[in-house]
């Protein structure tokens, strides 16, 4: 039987320290995201009663099949598209243009970065309420246009408008943060 030596050991604590440092995060990553995942992946086969003392009952593929002749499902799909196609793309080039130009020496440009870059240490709530009352049925945006638009425009309250209203909002709120971030 070899017995280790003190070089050894010295080899085999260098060797797991970096993981041992690791350890407390990755800890934390599977509590948080990993074990609720698996969670949430396993009950997406089961069915749950409204009386949450009663185990989940195993349905297999039933809980998907549902899905497939939901219009519900289909339409926060497509409106999930949009959104994805609407903002994913601006929230990466807009910034970098951005950064691109606030780099540059010009005069006002201390100005220029606090505009762009107020909305991300606004806090959210103030945010939604601000922005609704721009959205609101005679909010600023529609006395804005009230000239071309006399009886408003339904921004949070229309199907054709909601969606387009709330990218506009994730747009400017994100806009400051990726342009540091660039």
């Amino acid at each position: 039987m070899n017995k280790l030596t003190a070089k050894d050991w010295v080899l085999i604590t260098q060797r797991l320290t970096p993981y041992l440092f690791l350890l407390p995060a990755l800890l934390i990553l599977v509590l948080t995201v990993f074990w609720p995942a698996l969670q949430a992946f396993y009950l997406s086969f089961t069915r749950y009663e409204y009386d949450l003392t009663q185990m989940p009952q195993w349905v297999g593929f039933a809980n998907f099949q549902r899905l497939r002749k939901d219009p519900v499902f289909w339409q926060t799909l497509f409106n999930t598209l949009i959104y994805l196609v609407g903002v994913v793309p601006i929230l990466v080039i807009a910034p970098l243009a951005l950064a691109i130009l606030v780099n540059q020496k010009l005069r006002g440009m201390n100005w220029f970065r606090a505009a762009y870059y107020t909305p991300v240490v606004i806090s959210m709530v103030v945010a939604g309420i601000a922005w609704k009352w721009l959205y609101a049925e005679n909010g600023l945006l529609n006395q804005l246009l009230k000239g071309i638009f006399p009886e408003g425009i339904p921004w949070l309250t229309s199907p054709h408008f909601a969606l387009f209203s709330v990218m506009a909002v994730t747009v400017w709120k994100g806009l400051g943060d990726y342009m540091v971030i660039y």
